[in-house]
């Protein structure tokens, strides 16, 4: 199916099926987000919209990647998903499919795609910072798989995942970022605990995860042995770019809803105007890169520039919702914090998560416009 048709179509639907799509916005927890995301990605799986842009092998329809692009711009659009949850999806099924055993990628995708499954990302660690090539968790050979001992941190809905995509240390490094192997690893298995963090925003959306002796078996290996960090770089592309698209329009959605709702007054019209124009600057770059990673080019260091963009577009579109519901924001209200305070106080983290923004400008400066190493 082409976007000239997938589109109007899904538009439609959409339309037609809206109250059942519908959020229960009564209660705004991460609970309530997560069971919203499985009902609306079970719904577009059943009506088929889901599967497209995915791979047939794995139980999608085909077509381009272009139209879960806009099947989640879509969503989030439409203020029925939660954006940052909802991408765990486009960073973590493109990793299985490109990277696990073709049985293993057939079995599970299609099992995230229903919504029957969540699934985490097990890759920064406690003292290693930005450095993600220091990490500690490690994976010991044994006669039929891994035994993998260490600690993850900040890593997002580990307590609701099924499964984890984990960056561990299989052996010595024999250069900057050797040594390390990537495995998918069941989150029930014996000796994991989960603990999660609750952040200044009042939700546990990251968790500290303990590994004591789990045992993971060789199948679950993703690609090579030693090869684990050509896996982390195929996955980080992904994360910043048609999930970034996804946040990109959830921003705009809540930036026309702040207008609607913010005493006329209270909105630095050049602010306002700054806003609009980091998000068209980064709509602009991110559909060149959604339409290079429809024609299977790989993405690689540029995206950081992608990743950049949106998270200044974060804090400048709630920024802009501290100035104009400054109440709301900074006291909530009689039954806690509103909704808004909540999102204001998350977008503290955008130039943190996901790569920081410091890091992403070195990348630029480094490895794309050459301008020499760290001294």
């Amino acid at each position: 199916m082409e976007l000239d048709a997938f589109g109007p179509a899904l538009d439609r639907w959409l339309d037609e099926h809206a109250a059942a799509l519908a959020p229960d916005r009564a209660t705004e927890t991460l609970d309530q987000h997560m069971a919203q995301l499985a009902k609306v990605k079970r719904l577009t799986y059943d009506a088929g919209f889901m599967r497209w842009g995915w791979p047939e092998r794995v139980g999608g329809l085909g077509g381009s990647t272009i139209l879960r692009a806009y099947l989640g711009e879509a969503l989030a659009g439409r203020d029925l998903v939660e954006p940052g949850i909802y991408s765990m999806t486009e960073t973590l099924a493109p990793t299985m499919i490109d990277h696990a055993r073709p049985a293993l990628a057939a079995d599970m995708v299609p099992r995230l795609l229903r919504g029957e499954e969540t699934w985490c990302q097990g890759f920064s660690e406690p003292g290693t910072g930005s450095n993600l090539a220091a990490l500690a968790c490690r994976a010991i050979r044994g006669d039929e798989g891994w035994r993998v001992t260490g600690e993850k941190v900040w890593t997002s809905l580990a307590q609701y995942a099924q499964r984890c995509v984990l960056l561990t240390r299989t052996g010595a490094p024999d250069s900057a970022h050797g040594g390390i192997t990537a495995l998918f690893v069941d989150m029930d298995s014996p000796g994991i605990t989960v603990r999660p963090i609750e952040t200044m925003h009042g939700a546990p959306e990251f968790c500290e995860v303990f590994f004591d002796d789990v045992d993971v078996p060789f199948g679950r290996t993703l690609g090579q042995e030693g090869q684990g960090w050509s896996v982390a770089m195929d996955l980080l592309p992904f994360e910043r770019s048609t999930a970034l698209w996804t946040k990109a329009a959830y921003l705009r959605r809540r930036l026309q809803d702040l207008v609607e709702v913010a005493p006329a007054d209270a909105l630095d019209p050049a602010a306002l105007g700054a806003a609009v124009q980091l998000l068209a600057a980064f709509r602009a770059r991110s559909r060149a890169t959604q339409y290079r990673l429809a024609t299977g080019e790989h993405l690689g260091p540029e995206t950081s520039i992608d990743k950049v963009l949106v998270a200044s577009a974060e804090q400048a579109v709630y920024d802009l919702v501290e100035a104009g519901l400054a109440p709301e924001v900074l006291l909530g209200d009689d039954a806690g914090p509103s909704r808004w305070r909540s999102e204001y106080l998350f977008s503290r983290a955008a130039t943190i998560y996901g790569g920081t923004a410091e890091i992403q400008r070195n990348i630029i400066a480094r490895r794309l416009l050459d301008l020499g190493a760290d001294r």
